[in-house]
């Protein structure tokens, strides 16, 4: 009687299972990490789009009547994200390397927002 083996045996199955397993514990902090990156960069372009228009608002205003501040919620979810090492805040560069046109962003906690306001008797731009 001649025997039909077909198919896998459980030992092939299970090794096949692993090497999954492996694979996934390895891609999913990687994932994290690139979902936190997002949102840091979310929170640093909408913080830096609100500076703009505040400018804006500024600069093309009559600058007698107090212009509104803007509020940008906060997306990431660790803790001062923006340190890199001893400082206190980040600084998003809006014009050529070396000016002095930064937006400083300073530490907020999870779950904060942003509120980017300005001065109309200075035009200095502050976010807090």
């Amino acid at each position: 009687m001649k025997k039909n083996n077909k198919g896998f045996t459980l030992a092939e199955l299970l090794i096949v299972v692993a090497i999954i397993a492996v694979l996934v514990a390895i891609a999913i902090p990687v994932f994290t990490s690139q979902l936190e990156k997002s949102r840091e960069a979310t929170d640093l372009a909408n913080v830096r789009s609100a500076y703009a228009e505040q400018m804006a608002a500024y600069l093309t205003g009559d600058n007698s009547t107090a212009i509104d501040d803007i509020h940008v919620p906060a997306k990431q979810t660790i803790e001062k994200w923006q340190s890199q090492g001893e400082q206190d805040e980040a600084i998003i560069s809006q014009g050529k390397s070396g000016s002095n046109g930064g937006v400083k962003v300073p530490y907020k906690t999870v779950g904060n927002s942003y509120t980017v306001s300005v001065d109309t008797k200075t035009g200095v731009v502050t976010v807090h």
